[in-house]
């Protein structure tokens, strides 16, 4: 959407919604928002537990929870409202939740207090900014009941960003994701109007302390998170819950549609292939057209979404064919890789010279549609505080010394993960 100043110029401006911020509380701070039976065990926790991570140890940490200063340093940026996924290490995590394994039976209880102690104090933190925050809760698949029990709970708490779905990496003690077993959530998750959330990073598997393995995470990790389309697109889930929405957040765009016109494939040819009986593939095929319903583009025009982090230019030109009504721009706010405090630059390197109304979709409509943000609220500060139509137009011809998020990157190119 777009909106005139309130002091009569004209200007008009983008109300930007950035569909991928993070946060969390201190580490300390998740003790009031325990149960009182885990407090001992949090404080020897806690005492001896070691932050793996230097950005959460520097003086911008407070960032993450610090409400006053995230609200004046994204309006500066240009953004009015954020969905905001966790980012600080939750009570008896060993490093971020977004990241870690599933959870074996022994730490299961403990976790799952963590995270809804994460829960409860992010609808604290949501409600210091009413409409400007859609905070996106936590759970874990161990238990299937304890999760569909917090998702209401959350949900009449005030967080509307839905839920993040944990990532399966494989070989995992919880079933995969194609699994009935999860349809609890999904039924819920339709009921409530929830989207379910997969982020980047998330699912891949251990690959041990070694430099080449954090070569092999760079280039794995977005393979392992896009895992969650095709399962549950193979698995039926939405043939199941026709209302589910799916949001696969900060792994890119460019391979949507080659991934699209990958799985269409395999899903005519495995279709074909079992009606013919004694074909060697008809077994790979058998029963699932029934299962899945739908053809995977068909699902996701009508069911899936993406949370396009620092959308570069690279991708853009595809965006007919990911969807316009599908693309969300995020700026991965306070992350090093995100755009801040360049996200007017991170913008109009992306989307200088498209029409008006495409960019304002990207940059804020399509979230506020998805996550439920009321735009006359944002268009009034956006008003106030958002970038301006002929400032996005303008061609970024120089980029920013100072800028470190891969939007910038020279050399970009598509490719099909």
């Amino acid at each position: 959407m777009t909106a005139a100043r309130p002091d009569g110029t004209g200007d008009e401006r983008y109300t930007v919604i950035s569909a991928d911020c993070h946060a969390g509380a201190d580490l300390l701070d998740y003790k009031p928002y325990l149960e009182k039976k885990h407090h001992d065990d949090f404080d020897a926790w806690a005492a001896t537990y070691v932050n793996p991570y230097e950005d959460l140890l520097a003086d911008t940490a407070d960032r993450n929870w610090n409400s006053d200063r995230r609200l004046a340093e994204l309006e500066a940026d240009g953004i009015v409202a954020e969905v905001v996924f966790p980012n600080t290490i939750p009570p008896f995590f060993p490093n971020a939740s977004l990241m870690a394994q599933p959870p074996t039976r022994a730490e299961y209880e403990q976790r799952w207090a963590g995270l809804q102690a994460h829960n409860r104090w992010l609808a604290d933190f949501c409600a210091q900014a009413p409409g400007r925050r859609a905070g996106v809760v936590q759970i874990l698949l161990n238990d299937v009941d304890a999760a569909v029990a917090e998702i209401r709970r959350t949900r009449e708490a005030g967080l509307t960003g839905g839920i993040l779905l944990p990532g399966v990496p494989p070989g995992s003690a919880v079933p995969e994701l194609y699994s009935e077993v999860y349809d609890p959530i999904w039924a819920v998750c339709a009921e409530l109007d929830v989207p379910v959330n997969h982020h980047g990073g998330s699912a891949s598997p251990p690959l041990g302390p070694e430099p080449a393995a954090r070569a092999v995470f760079m280039v794995e990790t977005t393979w392992f998170s896009h895992r969650a389309l095709w399962h549950l697109v193979f698995g039926g889930a939405f043939r199941r819950h026709p209302e589910l929405r799916l949001v696969l957040t900060e792994q890119g765009s460019g391979w949507i549609p080659g991934v699209l016109d990958m799985l269409d494939y395999y899903h005519g040819r495995l279709v074909s292939a079992a009606t013919r009986a004694a074909t060697a593939e008809s077994k790979f095929g058998a029963g699932l057209a029934d299962a899945m319903g739908k053809g995977p583009s068909e699902v996701w025009r009508d069911n899936c979404f993406v949370g396009a982090s620092f959308m570069r230019p690279h991708e853009v030109p595809l965006r007919e064919r990911i969807g316009l009504d599908k693309i969300m721009w995020g700026s991965d706010y306070p992350h090093d890789e995100g755009t801040t405090p360049y996200s007017r630059e991170g913008l109009r390197i992306a989307y200088a010279g498209l029409p008006r109304e495409e960019v304002a979709a990207m940059a804020g409509g399509n979230a506020a549609r998805v996550y439920g943000f009321d735009l006359t609220l944002l268009d009034a500060l956006a008003a106030e505080h958002g970038p301006t139509v002929a400032e996005i137009a303008e061609p970024l011809t120089r980029t920013p010394p100072e800028a470190t998020s891969p939007a910038f990157a020279v050399g970009g190119s598509v490719r099909v993960w």
